[in-house]
């Protein structure tokens, strides 16, 4: 029985649909639903009196909106969410994120925003380090 899902998400396509799978395996479910944005560290760094300050603060900005659209089709079918925004290197922070939440499963996109062709490479890492990864590619 899954109990409680997590939905990491960038707001892709394939995060969108991940997202929508997400939603409907919980409802059938009766899971709790977790999304998740993380702004990565990696790529922006962390904030300081800089022009980074401005580019983080806009991709947290993006961060909520894509968990406020998860949200939002989650409650339509009635299932409720529960949404976090923060900062890290993905996959180390959906993992850690996951095991905090005692989550049953991972489910996120093949492909994140910056992969149009390829695997993601969150979603390879995750594959291969965490038996309760779920990916949704092209459907």
């Amino acid at each position: 029985m899954v109990e409680t899902i997590l939905i990491p998400t960038d707001g892709s396509e394939h995060g969108q649909r991940a997202a929508a799978y997400a939603i409907a395996l919980a409802e059938r479910e009766g899971a709790t639903l977790h999304a998740l944005y993380v702004v990565d560290t990696d790529e922006f760094g962390e904030p300081a009196l800089s022009s980074t300050e401005v580019i983080v603060a806009e991709e947290e900005d993006r961060g909520r909106k894509v968990l406020s659209a998860v949200a939002e089709a989650a409650g339509r079918r009635g299932v409720s969410v529960k949404t976090t925004c923060c900062h890290g290197i993905p996959e180390e922070t959906i993992e850690a994120h996951a095991d905090e939440i005692g989550a049953d499963l991972i489910v996120l996109g093949e492909r994140g925003q910056t992969h149009e062709r390829r695997e993601g490479t969150v979603t390879r890492e995750l594959r291969e380090d965490d038996d309760r990864v779920v990916t949704i590619g092209d459907i």
